[in-house]
């Protein structure tokens, strides 16, 4: 049997406010003329900022959550049920991010354009459910700590080595693997280094959940995270700058010079720390619904703003076109309407699969009893 498992609101919470960070980010930096993208202006830095915190806390969140419900149950290795059901859902999230962008049109024609092999978050947080199963079924003949440091391992290889092999072009890969570990093609989001946010989301659900239940957790949570957000965010670099001289070792002095991964790694804890304190508050239905139903909001965003399907969306007709007058109040109602639409169907989610699964079969079934009458219509068959 699985334990029932507490509710984190402070967790949904975030995530709420990820999904919306990441709307209103994805509006205005797509649509905001360029003339406006100022680096000199106060607001627009600060924007810029906090539009960079998005991703991290988002992997960060989800690697968070999928972990935290995975060590919770009674059985351990093949045995627990929330490995089946992770497999799954990673698999659909892959899914889904390919069918978001696929063209019917280009399809119709028999063309899939290059922008279909594409990676983004979807695929990303997918495979980094299944990474996380992976590494927590390798870990399930060990001992316990072996599953938190070996995700913490990984991020840290990961982000360690992020100038070694943010320069390679992995061009001897099949454009469609490539895409999962190169910005090369044009993806977004990759396996290296985005993994690595997951892997330390799993890494604090573990740790999380081991002292849940101690009445200190939440005071020794949230200090912590301000100190090792504090100290990522203004020390890191310079740590680096130091160990590169002191062993004589070049990937840490090329990490002083970039060191956005562990600076934004700061962020997350100081988002945590933010959310975890305010957390009394954070208990509004509306509010944990929008963190429980990220996906829908993702796919509706995803549909209006890019065009997924049919190539018609707000991006292609306003690209870089808007002045802040109209980007402002824009991002506003695309956030309400996207959440408006996801909260909707959320509502009627069991409804509309009934209808679509039963669409679905009928339309195999009308396809099956009439096989051999469709090849005889199209010439493949003699009458």
């Amino acid at each position: 049997m699985e334990k029932k498992t507490a509710r984190l609101y402070f967790i949904d919470a975030i995530r709420a406010w990820a999904i919306l960070m990441m709307l209103q980010g994805h509006f205005i930096d797509g649509l905001l003329d360029n003339a406006f993208r100022d680096p000199s202006s106060s607001v627009f830095s600060l924007w810029q900022y906090f539009r960079g915190i998005t991703a991290p806390v988002f992997f960060t969140v989800s690697g968070f959550i999928f972990t935290y419900l995975l060590v919770r149950g009674d059985q351990k290795g093949l045995q627990n049920p929330r490995v089946k059901k992770g497999v799954w859902r990673g698999l659909q999230l892959i899914l889904i991010g390919y069918l978001l962008r696929l063209n019917l049109w280009g399809l119709f024609m028999g063309k899939i354009y290059d922008s279909f092999y594409l990676v983004d978050v979807l695929h990303c947080i997918g495979f980094s459910i299944l990474a996380i199963i992976g590494l927590y079924l390798i870990c399930s003949r060990f001992k316990s700590f072996f599953f938190p440091l070996l995700l913490v391992a990984v991020t840290l290889v990961l982000f360690i080595f992020e100038p070694w092999y943010a320069s390679l072009s992995f061009e001897s890969l099949p454009a469609f693997m490539a895409n999962y570990i190169s910005k090369a093609n044009g993806s977004v989001f990759t396996i290296i280094p985005w993994l690595g946010y997951s892997t330390f989301g799993g890494f604090m659900a573990v740790v999380f959940t081991k002292y849940q239940t101690a009445r200190t957790i939440y005071p020794l949570a949230i200090g912590t995270c301000l100190v090792l957000g504090g100290l990522l965010i203004f020390y890191s670099s310079d740590a680096f700058l130091w160990m590169s001289k002191t062993f004589d070792i070049q990937v840490f002095e090329s990490i002083h010079f970039n060191n956005y991964l562990f600076i934004r790694l700061g962020d997350v804890f100081l988002a945590f720390a933010a959310f975890m304190l305010v957390r009394s508050l954070l208990k509004n239905a509306t509010l944990l619904k929008i963190g429980q139903s990220t996906l829908s909001i993702y796919v509706i965003h995803f549909i209006i703003l890019y065009g997924s399907f049919t190539g018609l969306g707000l991006y292609g007709f306003l690209h870089h076109s808007l002045s802040p007058m109209l980007i402002i109040p824009g991002a506003i109602l695309f956030m309400l309407v996207c959440t408006y639409g996801a909260l909707k169907f959320e509502r009627h989610k069991e409804y509309i699969n009934l209808n679509v699964n039963s669409t679905i079969r009928f339309g195999f079934e009308l396809l099956r009893s009439n096989f051999f009458r469709l090849l005889r219509f199209i010439g493949i068959l003699k009458s």
